[in-house]
């Protein structure tokens, strides 16, 4: 059963500096949460369901907090992905030092951009991305500014992943036990707001740019609490 409509609150990590300690502990919970929510399998599943005609070179992460989930990825293709470049886009840099060496000891060269989404948004476009990711981030807006965020995406990638809360009455009841897994107070408060601002249904692909008709765009559940939007631009697929 769904929950009928959105509701998007301010999250409590995002009001926090980043090296407080309420703030560190929160965002090594969120690797925890990651793994309960099976967030690499679903990310794996949704690249290889895009079908590219070849392993992605450029690469970029919104919304990357602290590194690891996208390091996880990488490792995962392994031999498969050579040579990328990667940049993590978020509003603080949060990557310590052993997770950038592990990214160089996979051969990725890694570029952080400490920005707002938007402003990079309103940025001018520049060599399109071969895959752009989204993981638990685009719950944190509007419909109205998710619109314009997507179409920036739209126009900046060929192809998009993301992974978002399911907005559901089991993942809402699940989000409450968050502390279960040791999640601190920050957690548990942004779990129950990120799953009240997730997504069901097509919401998603609503909101998705419709214009250009050569995109591709699937929107599912992926279980057990997480809502999963793909989209590919025909040039990227394999025939």
């Amino acid at each position: 059963m769904t929950i009928t409509e959105r509701r998007v609150e301010p999250e409590v990590l995002d009001s926090l500096d980043p090296q407080d300690p309420r703030a560190v502990r929160s965002r090594r919970d969120l690797r925890r949460v990651h793994r309960a929510m099976r967030s690499l399998p679903i990310l794996k599943r949704a690249i290889a369901g895009l079908a590219l005609e070849a392993p992605p070179r450029r690469i970029l992460e919104l919304g990357a907090g602290d590194g690891s989930l996208m390091l996880r990825v990488a490792r995962s293709f392994g031999s498969r992905w050579t040579n990328v470049e990667l940049t993590l886009l978020d509003q603080a840099d949060v990557v310590d030092a052993e997770t950038r060496e592990e990214y160089r000891r996979l051969g990725w060269s890694i570029t952080f951009q400490c920005t707002d989404v938007f402003a990079w948004a309103s940025e001018p476009r520049g060599i399109p991305y071969d895959l752009c990711i989204a993981n638990l981030f685009l719950h944190h807006f509007s419909d109205v500014s998710l619109a314009h965020l997507l179409e920036a995406v739209a126009n900046r990638t060929r192809a998009f992943v993301a992974c978002e809360p399911r907005r559901d009455r089991f993942s809402r009841w699940s989000s409450r036990c968050v502390g279960l897994i040791g999640g601190n107070s920050v957690t548990r408060e942004d779990a129950v707001k990120s799953v009240d601002a997730g997504f069901n249904g097509r919401e998603l692909s609503d909101c998705w740019p419709a214009a250009d008709g050569a995109w591709a765009v699937k929107e599912d559940r992926a279980f057990p609490f997480t809502h999963c939007f793909v989209a590919v631009h025909e040039r990227a697929s394999a025939s």
